[in-house]
């Protein structure tokens, strides 16, 4: 708490006397903090739990420094903030803070949409709390996830890869006879969609996946542009075939 408060005595000093600090506005740092966030996935997925320590400290600026506008504006200041955030986390939590019982994690997903939908009066769609900004991917495990808490759902695995091979046996179909370049894109997403379902019902998270894919595939690209460097010869000088040898290459040496 102590190193808190100075936090938030540094952050006053800033908003009064640096010129970028009294500059800003909720909606300037809005990207900066999109940036923030995804460096420490960056940091989270390279497993460099210092770089966590310092990607956390970031974003924790910037809750200080939003709040701090908040309060400026005589709207919110901190203590309003965490309070609303204490009572909120106790209110969605009745299996530890009243009589409810939840002894798993889907218990405890259904309970939380359950009252979510109740704060709001009914009058939300169990969709609507997810933002419309958030990249494509996660935004459809998001809308997954919520679907589910509501009791829309698969029941078992196998009723979702028939679903992937649905999907694609339509997008081939629609690829190789339409001309409509829009019907291709549409059975193109559906597919994703149902893969990205699938991966969450066999416990794979997508964006992760994808992101270790490419992060692999840049690895064993680059060894391959070595590869073809120390040889004398531009990746165009090679054939496919000596390519593909220094890929397998590149595979063996992980």
């Amino acid at each position: 708490m102590e190193a808190f408060g100075r936090l938030t005595q540094i952050m006053d000093e800033l908003r009064e006397k640096c010129p970028w600090d009294k500059k800003q506005t909720m909606e300037s740092l809005r990207h900066l903090t999109i940036e923030e966030t995804f460096e420490l996935s960056d940091a989270i997925l390279e497993g460099d739990l210092e770089e966590v320590k310092k990607e956390l400290g970031d974003l924790l600026l910037h809750i200080v420094f939003y709040t701090k506008i908040a309060q400026e504006k005589q709207a919110f200041d901190l203590s309003d903030m965490i309070t609303s955030q204490c009572e909120k986390l106790i209110r969605r939590h009745p299996h530890v803070y009243g009589e409810v019982q939840a002894n798993d994690e889907e218990t405890v997903k259904k309970n939380w949409e359950t009252i979510k939908q109740e704060e709001s009066g009914g009058n939300k769609s169990v969709l609507s709390g997810v933002p419309n900004s958030l990249p494509a991917l996660i935004k459809a495990m998001r809308i997954q996830e919520k679907a589910r808490g509501a009791g829309f759902d698969w029941e078992e695995p196998h009723q979702v890869w028939e679903k992937v091979q649905e999907e694609l046996h339509e997008l081939n179909h629609e690829a190789s006879l339409s001309d409509n370049q829009e019907k291709v894109s549409n059975e193109f997403g559906d597919v994703l969609f149902s893969l990205i379902n699938y991966a969450r019902f066999i416990g794979v998270n997508p964006e992760e996946a994808l992101e270790k894919t490419n992060r692999k595939f840049i690895r064993r690209f680059q060894f391959l542009e070595l590869a073809a460097k120390q040889s004398g010869k531009t990746l165009h000088q090679m054939s496919l075939s000596e390519m593909d040898s220094y890929w397998e290459e590149a595979k063996k040496s992980e």
